[in-house]
């Protein structure tokens, strides 16, 4: 990839990121973190987002906020879903940013943060009150 195509893909990217955040505080997702993996050698992308919701019905609220602005703002299409229409656990895979939204009982057992605990995270500021 040429420069200006790497560049081109990193504002793409930044893009995408923000848009995702912006749509979980949009519909009051909770514990928003993000974890860097860029520096972690085999990671399967280079962010994972994850946030909790209060039920099966805002998780799945949370996927179709992020499905629909991520199209809109960013010109992004996610490549992946799963777990709808249960929702315990929903993952929306963009290739380099792979979305988690989980109830908490499901993150609780999962511990995200803990299995990648070698990358960057960061903790974003919970929903719009």
């Amino acid at each position: 990839m040429t420069g200006r195509k790497r560049e081109k893909q990193k504002q793409s990217d930044n893009l995408l990121f923000e848009t995702i955040i912006e749509a979980i505080k949009n519909k009051k997702g909770k514990e928003i973190v993000s974890i860097n993996l860029k520096e972690i050698e085999n990671s399967v992308c280079e962010y994972f987002v994850i946030c909790t919701g209060d039920s099966t019905i805002q998780a799945s609220a949370l996927a179709d906020e992020i499905r629909d602005k991520t199209r809109e703002l960013a010109n992004t299409s996610v490549d992946h879903i799963e777990g709808l229409p249960n929702s315990n656990w929903v993952l929306l895979d963009y290739i380099n940013i792979v979305v988690h939204i989980f109830l908490e009982d499901q993150r609780k057992l999962y511990q995200l943060e803990d299995l990648w605990g070698d990358g960057v995270l960061t903790n974003h500021v919970d929903a719009k009150k």
